[in-house]
């Protein structure tokens, strides 16, 4: 017999969240993922002057508005034919890297970790350490984390002016350019984020834990017995087998991040049957057969894609729309990002276990390990005096595409403009990839996959890995509706 349970709201969630799990055998045998809030930005936009997007897509959120803005911002120049001097490139990169790392941070300490405090894992015998450092609100890990997140976020006050909803950036660069004592106050800023990273959460230098090439060479660098907070979170991973745990289909995509003048940090790519392919945007498709909208009869590309909502469609169980990479569905995040650009010891994780829960947090650690010192070379980099934004106007009739990755993910953004203005915007958000609905085809979206086979009971609170399973992708829902 199957048994249907509906579990939501979610708390330590940005937005709304439900998920209904049909249960056989104390096992899940299908979940469906519901965004149940509509919020309408992309019909918002329709009709506005093509520059109005970058007052308005920040709005989307509160958390990654940055990631928003550098989006449009690059929907705006590729309609533009616009390139921005080397200083707004690295600018551009140090606003948004700082959002990701806080928001790597704060789905850490303040949305996974506090899980492992629950009264379910009380007879463990590392519950009480852990609760006690961990614990939603009280544990000692909050008291550290947030002044240290805190006094990092003040880097984006002198990079945009203000966050979240800044103005500064822009598709040609940024209206922020820096002062000397500026680039020495963020330095500080820099040097001192780097501080507690290597303190409390690594115990040990960031180059040296990005430096880890396979398995042997971590369980090297845990028998030297560091007492950080990846530590406590290896160890969790291993006795709960969180490696194993919430594996989607294995597909992964990454637009590529952060800029460089001859690439960028992180490369652009598909991660399918063991190899890095080509990331072709004109390949992705928004299915819409079981998302409250209006649609035709095939998936569309979202250059022509539309948001007419319909509340009543038969057969639809969420306003979360469905995108598809050459009709696959694929998984976006940290995770993929490193097995895209090839890290060794998270693709020897993926490679071992597959890619789970433990391999998606791990990879947002790694990321402080790769990302913050590009961020202090980049700050070098920076030439005071020198142009920072370029600036040319957009014709009356164009189009473009802007793709970063925010920090739980690809984020793209498809304008269109006539007679000067918007026609046509579509997003598709991190979220949208990871918490899609089934698509026509009866493929589930990557959570879907990754909470089936869960071991559920049919009644009594649900288990805390379904929590670890979800807060794995680190969602926020109010990027991915619109």
């Amino acid at each position: 017999m199957t048994v249907r349970r509906i579990l939501g709201p979610f708390n330590r969630v940005e937005g709304d969240l439900e998920v209904t799990l049909d249960i056989a055998d104390g096992r899940v045998a299908a979940a469906y993922v519901n965004s149940p809030l509509y919020r309408g930005f992309e019909q918002i936009l329709e009709g506005k002057a093509p520059l109005d997007a970058l007052v308005f897509v920040p709005r989307i959120c509160g958390i990654c508005s940055v990631a928003q803005s550098a989006a449009a911002a690059r929907a705006l120049a590729d309609a533009a034919g616009l390139a921005p001097p080397a200083n707004g490139r690295l600018t551009a990169n140090l606003t948004l890297a700082v959002e990701n790392l806080a928001d790597h941070l704060t789905h850490f300490y303040l949305f996974f970790m506090p899980d492992f405090a629950a009264a379910e894992y009380a007879a463990r015998p590392w519950h009480a350490a852990v609760a006690a450092r961990f614990r939603a609100q009280a544990g000692a890990a909050v008291a550290e984390a947030l002044p240290a997140r805190a006094r990092f976020m003040h880097a984006l006050g002198l990079l945009a002016g203000k966050w979240p909803h800044t103005l500064a950036v822009q598709p040609g660069g940024t209206t922020r350019p820096l002062t000397e004592s500026e680039i020495f106050r963020l330095r500080r800023i820099l040097r001192e984020f780097r501080g507690f990273l290597e303190l409390r959460l690594f115990a040990a230098r960031l180059e040296e834990v990005a430096e880890l090439d396979g398995l042997d060479a971590l369980a090297r660098w845990r028998a030297r017995g560091t007492d950080g907070d990846l530590r406590v979170f290896l160890d969790l991973a291993d006795a709960l087998d969180l490696w194993s745990l919430g594996r989607a289909s294995g597909r992964f995509l990454s637009v590529g991040a952060y800029d460089e003048e001859d690439g960028g940090l992180f490369a652009p790519g598909v991660w399918r049957d063991g190899a890095v392919a080509p990331f072709d945007p004109r390949q992705v498709r928004e299915d819409l057969s079981h998302a409250r909208y209006a649609a035709g009869a095939e998936a569309q590309a979202p250059g022509q894609g539309s948001t007419v909502p319909l509340i009543d469609k038969p057969g639809a169980y969420s306003w979360c729309k469905a995108p598809r990479l050459a009709g696959q569905v694929c998984e976006t995040g940290a995770l993929a990002r490193q097995m895209v650009d090839g890290h060794p010891l998270v693709r020897a994780l993926v490679a071992r276990h597959g890619g789970g829960v433990g391999a998606r947090v791990l990879a947002r650690l790694l990321e402080f390990c790769r990302v913050l010192p590009a961020m202090e070379r980049w700050l070098g980099e920076i030439a005071v005096g020198a142009p920072w934004c370029a600036q040319q106007p957009l014709a009356d009739d164009c189009a473009g595409v802007g793709l970063v990755e925010a920090a739980r993910g690809s984020l793209g953004h498809w304008l269109t403009a006539r007679r000067g203005g918007i026609h046509s915007y579509q997003i598709i958000a991190p979220t949208t990839w990871n918490f899609s609905p089934r698509d026509a085809a009866g493929q589930p979206g990557a959570l879907e996959q990754a909470l089936a086979g869960l071991p559920v009971p049919a009644e009594g609170a649900p288990p805390a890995a379904v929590h670890h399973v979800v807060r794995s992708f680190d969602p926020c829902m109010v990027c991915t509706v619109h």
